[in-house]
């Protein structure tokens, strides 16, 4: 009896755990097939390396987010499509339009229902390069940047829930979607990564200045132009490349770090708007925004992070005076009134230099192009 007893809770001990090993597997399958682990969140698809026109260094691609050719195209698509936006009027590229150097005609930004932001859209041209996003670097990546116009009430003004569900509803997304992500469920992540995968391609270079300085073809600039990029290197003249930095292998025209050039303020020197301060409360950001690259800069009127300047002269013409004066204007910022309106006019010849020709490819793909907003603001 002893015997048969321990054969009975021996076969019982071994049904309870065939049960177990059961419920285990009906629990945790399902669920691994329907999603990918947070951990896991990388795109499946044809791997891409990204080309970079001459003048500009390798791209740098984040670990969990590698480009494919189907995360780029679903990028671009969101990036063109206004879906994300409240009142489906508003896309990324209404603010940072391929035509207007990707960023807009207006001194602030215009978002839904014609609300008015409170900055100059940066450009988006070769921002995979920028160490922080934003004109006060509240944002450490392309993927992060991405999140805050959707949900800004100012701009696109849709919660993020919103927006996913949104394109959860549309079939063609959710196709496109599994595609790029091998799974069919949208999240806000997946869709930021895709657009800043899109973004990385977003590229300026091969300019007429980078066939003079770095392809040694010396009948790519003009006389004035050429004069232009020494007054803008010569530490005793423009001294411009100080900050918008140009070097021996590639030039991003931009420090990526934060200055306080006296922008916006009154004749007292109080700053209308505080930049970088705001983010880090460190009394050397007091009103000091991101340098922005000068690529295409031709293209981009207005200019400054408040569009106050109309012009590229107009501009140059702030750096000649000095700067507006206040506590924390930057140490570099000096009077250049010495600069003849010769050398002016060469230096602003050496800025036209640096336009380009952009790829078809970055623009809207073919369905959407005329669903584009006019940059006209």
């Amino acid at each position: 009896m002893r015997i048969l007893r321990i054969t009975f809770v021996a076969f019982f001990i071994l049904i309870a755990a065939a049960l177990i090993l059961t419920a285990g597997r009906l629990n945790t399958a399902p669920a691994l097939a329907a999603d990918q682990p947070a951990a896991a969140l990388k795109p499946i698809g044809k791997p891409v390396a990204i080309t970079v026109p001459l003048g500009l260094p390798p791209v740098p691609i984040p670990a969990d987010n590698p480009p494919t050719a189907e995360t780029i195209a679903l990028g671009r698509r969101l990036y063109y499509d206004p879906i994300l936006s409240a009142d489906n009027t508003i896309s990324c590229a209404s603010c940072h339009g391929a035509e207007t150097g990707f960023t807009d005609r207006g001194s602030v930004s215009t978002g839904v229902g014609g609300k008015k932001g409170a900055r100059h859209s940066p450009t988006v041209l070769n921002s995979a390069y920028s160490d922080l996003q934003f004109w006060d670097g509240r944002a450490p990546s392309l993927e992060e940047q991405a999140k805050g116009p959707i949900i800004n009430p100012v701009e696109m003004a849709t919660a993020h829930d919103a927006a996913v569900a949104r394109l959860q509803a549309d079939p063609k997304y959710v196709a496109l979607f599994k595609q790029a992500w091998g799974t069919d469920r949208i999240t806000i992540d997946r869709v930021v990564k895709s657009i800043a995968s899109f973004e990385r391609t977003v590229l300026c270079g091969n300019s007429p200045f980078d066939r003079f300085y770095y392809g040694h073809d010396k009948k790519a600039l003009s006389a004035s132009a050429q004069r232009g990029l020494k007054l803008f290197l010569d530490p005793k003249k423009g001294d411009c490349a100080s900050c918008h930095t140009i070097g021996e292998k590639y030039a991003l025209f931009t420090d990526n770090k934060f200055h306080n050039l006296g922008i916006g303020a009154d004749i007292e020197g109080k700053l209308n708007d505080l930049g970088r301060y705001d983010q880090t409360k460190n009394d050397a950001d007091y009103g000091a925004f991101k340098t922005p690259t000068l690529r295409a800069i031709a293209l981009r009127a207005p200019y400054m992070h408040d569009g106050s300047f109309p012009t590229l002269n107009d501009a140059l013409s702030h750096y000649i005076g000095g700067g507006n004066a206040n506590p924390h204007l930057d140490k570099k910022i000096h009077a250049l009134d010495f600069l003849t309106f010769d050398e002016r006019a060469d230096i602003l010849a050496f800025m036209d230099s640096l336009t380009a020709p952009l790829p078809t490819e970055i623009g809207p793909p073919p369905d959407l192009a005329k669903a584009q907003k006019p940059a006209t603001k």
